[in-house]
């Protein structure tokens, strides 16, 4: 393998770089990065005094397969005294509410708190777990998060816990999101086990072996639930970048739009406004109707399930307030922005600021304006996994396969939105292209 051509320089490009650049049967990389900066939605506002603001993912979980997989690399990058960890014992772990009714309520925790009722909820949590392992499993490939949530623990739970979840996580409505594909370990510990909380007591699904390195052991014995970097998350595409310049045999290109790509008998061809550069295979970490545009007419078959993939937008408003010792970020919009603010285009962000002080106002009581406030707006930040996504990524992999395209699909729209997933989407596409377990 002489030279692979990465399209993106997101977090999950720069992963899949990262992953060639360490394997000797590459010779070259070429990263393409059609902004003028590299780490996509990793972004961290950084002021003179210090202070971090995160305008995309505020912290990075450590559990699972997955989650070993980050901090190793994150050790590999020699990032460990950057590390900012926070435990599943720390008061910002323990205090989750949920905001219903115009209430706020403190969810329920540890053992003592699934076993009495604590609103807003109107039975104990235990309960829903204990008559769980008897609902029969569903006959259905695919279901709404909303429908399997209900089915197995109740509407109650769907409606409230799940939902918010859902709207954290994705930013999407929980009654169209496949739980195929947005929570797989639920839908197969129902399928292995027959109940969720079997499956959570006896293990399902086929996790990748991921062996911990020192730090991810370390993650594990102070029972870490999320981390972050001094500096912000920013450090870590940062860091990457670094090394990629670093190993002498990768090219980084920002501003770099590709127009086209054309498979040949031996790669592809990339079109770029000031050139062409041709490539043995390619890594396309482009969000999904982004790669749909630049893709040929004998895709089309391709061209069409990428365009199916649906995203959200949202705004992020970042806060400031005198005498707090607690930043505010508000998060709006996802799956409901149109019907909340209009047209992404056409909104201005004093509105947005206007209407995330508001909330802030009504939530946490901060009735004065704040004393710093900066607005960002992500369009079509999130891929919303609606029911059919599996079969729609599978169809996209087996047109790859049986056109034989050298082009491998990574990035949060196919197998995982979180920083965690789109990591290790260019690992494992690595991994497949050379050769050899993950």
């Amino acid at each position: 393998m002489k030279t692979v051509a990465v399209l993106g320089g997101g977090i999950g490009g720069l992963a899949a770089s990262f992953y060639l650049c360490k394997n000797p049967q590459v010779a070259k990389v070429i990263v393409l990065e059609s902004s003028s900066r590299f780490g996509g939605w990793l972004w961290s506002l950084r002021r003179s005094d210090g202070a971090v603001f995160e305008l995309g993912p505020r912290g990075i979980r450590p559990a699972g397969a997955v989650g070993t997989n980050t901090l190793n690399m994150v050790e590999d990058l020699g990032l460990e005294e950057a590390i900012l960890p926070v435990s599943y014992n720390h008061v910002a772990s323990k205090n989750r509410y949920l905001y219903v009714n115009g209430q706020l309520h403190k969810l329920p925790s540890g053992i003592s708190g699934i076993l009495k009722t604590v609103a807003p909820f109107s039975r104990p949590l235990l309960f829903s777990l204990l008559t769980e392992i008897f609902v029969k499993k569903g006959r259905e490939e695919d279901e709404s998060i909303h429908s399997f949530v209900s089915r197995r623990l109740g509407k109650e739970l769907a409606d409230l816990a799940v939902d918010s979840v859902c709207r954290g996580v994705f930013a999407g409505d929980c009654k169209k999101l496949s739980v195929r594909s947005c929570f797989p370990w639920l839908y197969m510990a129902e399928q292995q086990r027959g109940s969720l909380t079997l499956g959570f007591l006896l293990g399902s699904g086929s996790a990748p072996e991921i062996v911990p390195g020192p730090l991810a052991q370390r993650a594990k014995r102070e029972a870490w639930a999320q981390w972050s970097l001094k500096r912000g998350v920013e450090t870590l595409p940062e860091s990457i970048t670094e090394f990629l310049q670093q190993s002498g045999k990768v090219e980084l290109h920002r501003d770099a739009a590709v127009g086209q790509i054309i498979p040949t008998t031996s790669g592809w061809k990339v079109h770029l406004e000031d050139g062409v550069i041709s490539a043995d295979h390619l890594m396309a970490a482009l969000p999904a109707k982004a790669l749909s545009c630049i893709l040929p007419p004998s895709c089309q078959g391709l061209v069409q399930q990428l365009q199916d993939i649906s995203t959200v937008t949202v705004a992020v408003a970042s806060l400031e307030y005198e005498g707090s010792i607690l930043p505010v970020t508000v998060m709006m919009g996802g799956a409901w922005f149109q019907n909340v603010f209009g047209a992404p285009q056409a909104v201005s962000a004093d509105s947005l600021l206007a209407r995330a002080t508001e909330a802030v106002r009504c939530h946490l009581g901060h009735c004065v304006a704040p004393s710093w406030s900066h607005v960002a707006l992500h369009r079509d930040c999130i891929p919303q996994y609606h029911l059919g996504h599996f079969q729609r990524v599978d169809t996209m992999r087996a047109f790859i396969k049986n056109n034989n395209l050298l082009l491998s699909l990574i990035g949060s729209a196919y197998d995982g939105v979180s920083v965690n997933d789109v990591i290790f989407s260019g690992r494992r596409a690595v991994a497949e292209l050379l050769g050899g377990g993950v």
